[in-house]
């Protein structure tokens, strides 16, 4: 039974990936214009930098497409490990304040300090994102009762609204900024540079391996940490380098996109729906399900208004929304 069971999930896993490479392909065909197949593979093979549809391909669409993939599957993989780890289905980078943090940071130095260098945009994101991190964990552990679900999300939620604030008043003062962040602040991956995926594509990658390569520990460390103890496990040591890889998938993601919401709520569930409990498989079907989900959302979100473009995060906040309303309503969060 188990070896049927993991063939299923293979099976599974490989029918995702081949959702993913439709829907990349899709990115790549379709939106304001429409281009051929062959369009795309003398764009990507015999490349004409004098093809005004090859050069809109190559350098617009190939990059939006794997940036969309390279988010997702970040964005994903982070919600899955924090809901593991606070044992809370509402965590996430988006909920628990992380991706607030990450933002705050990004525009303070971009507004403010004129920093636009990507090297350096993505260090304090991730400064940022564990800034947020830090200060919810703190908060969500003072009393008496210590760390609660409950706890989480409502230090998660003033954390996100104080930053939020903080975001909008440097953005009240410098007016002329204005423009420039703002649709970044809603969470987009159109009009980014092959080279804004390069400067962070390292450190996600290293971060993807390494979260599969816990999987076991995290599978021990979901029974409970007294469980986890009992059984020789160092929670604190899996704890910090988790929460490090949480860290720069969320920080990193924000760097590149900005603060897109709710894809680490909704696909951890929907990954543990197909591959159960086991995070060997969870940790593969997030990357490819969050993938699979960011690269359709910025795709639809080509066609709502033709032929402006309404920001991924928007595409993503109309799925989470209701996604979140409905795990709470049945009461999975538990205080």
């Amino acid at each position: 039974m188990p070896m049927e069971s993991n063939i299923w999930k293979a099976a599974g896993l490989l029918a995702g990936c081949a959702v993913l490479l439709l829907c990349m392909g899709a990115s790549l065909l379709f939106g304001a214009v429409h281009y051929s197949w062959t369009d795309v593979w003398n764009a990507a093979f015999h490349y004409d930098e004098n093809d005004g549809g090859q050069m809109m391909i190559r350098t617009a669409r190939m990059p939006r497409a794997f940036i969309a993939a390279a988010i997702g599957a970040s964005l994903a993989i982070a919600g899955a490990i924090m809901q593991t780890l606070t044992r809370n289905p509402l965590a996430s980078p988006s909920v628990l304040g992380i991706n607030a943090g990450a933002s705050f940071v990004v525009v303070l130095a971009a507004v403010t300090f004129s920093v636009s260098r990507m090297e350096a945009l993505m260090w304090l994101a991730f400064a940022g994102a564990a800034l947020g991190a830090v200060i919810v964990y703190l908060l969500g552990s003072a009393g008496r009762d210590g760390l609660t679900p409950l706890k989480m999300v409502l230090a998660g939620t003033a954390l996100t609204a104080l930053f939020s604030s903080f975001t909008q008043g440097i953005l009240a003062v410098n007016k002329q900024s204005l423009g420039t962040v703002l649709y970044w602040l809603t969470g987009t991956v159109a009009g980014r540079s092959p080279e804004t995926l390069t400067a962070v594509l390292p450190y996600l990658t290293v971060c993807w391996i390494a979260a599969w390569f816990i999987s076991r520990e995290l599978n021990v460390l979901s029974m409970g940490e007294e469980a986890a103890k009992g059984l020789g496990q160092k929670t604190a040591a899996l704890k910090l380098a988790a929460g490090l890889i949480v860290v720069v998938l969320a920080g990193g993601s924000v760097s590149v996109a900005g603060p897109i919401g709710f894809i680490g709520i909704v696909i951890p569930h929907i990954s543990r729906f197909f591959a159960g409990i086991d995070h060997r498989w969870i940790i593969p079907y997030c990357a490819v399900f969050g993938a699979v989900l960011l690269v359709a959302a910025d795709l639809a979100a080509r066609f709502i208004m033709i032929p402006e473009e309404v920001p991924v995060g928007v595409m993503t906040a109309m799925i989470g929304v209701p996604f979140f309303i409905f795990i709470a309503r049945k009461g999975l969060a538990k205080s």
